[in-house]
This record gives C-alpha cells, sequence and structure tokens, in this order.
C-alpha cells in the first residue's frame, strides 16, 4: 500500500482551507508550500504507513497526515495526542 502512494506522489494536493488547517495544527506558519513539505516527510524512511478504509494515515515523528487514498488530497495533519 504504501508503494502506491509513492508512486503517486506528485498527485498530492490540497484545499486553500487544508493549507490553513495543516500549517495552524502542525505549526508550519515558516512554510509557504506545505503540500511539499509533506512530500519530503511522505518520502522519508522512517514513516509508518496505515490504510483504514478510504484513507492513508502517514505517521512519522510526532506527526500524523491523512490523505485520501483514491483523490490524493491531504485532508489534514495533527500532532500525535498521546495519553497520560
Amino acid at each position: 500500500m504504501e508503494k502506491e502512494l509513492l508512486i503517486n506522489l506528485e498527485k498530492l494536493h490540497t484545499t486553500k482551507l487544508g493549507i490553513i488547517r495543516i500549517k495552524k495544527n502542525l505549526c508550519l506558519n515558516d512554510y509557504e508550500d506545505v503540500i511539499e513539505w509533506c512530500k519530503r516527510k511522505i518520502s522519508q524512511k522512517k514513516i509508518n504507513t496505515v490504510r483504514k478504509g478510504k484513507n492513508w494515515y502517514i505517521s512519522f515523528d510526532d506527526c500524523i497526515i491523512t490523505v485520501n487514498a483514491c483523490s490524493f488530497t491531504i485532508i489534514t495533519a495533527h500532532k500525535k495526542k498521546y495519553k497520560s
């Protein structure tokens, strides 16, 4: 499954509101192109990719990116929540 995502990495996109949401959730205000940032992170070797239903969940460091598996739209990205 992960290979399918990597093969189609150039199709990755999001909406204007998606860009705002990703920047806010991951504190990426210094990054102009969050789509390229997400592509670089997804291309890393130390990621965990899981497909649940229609979405991929890509985990790395302390972040999770959610991508629609059919349209390759980045739905959201956020910091992992740790249980106390």
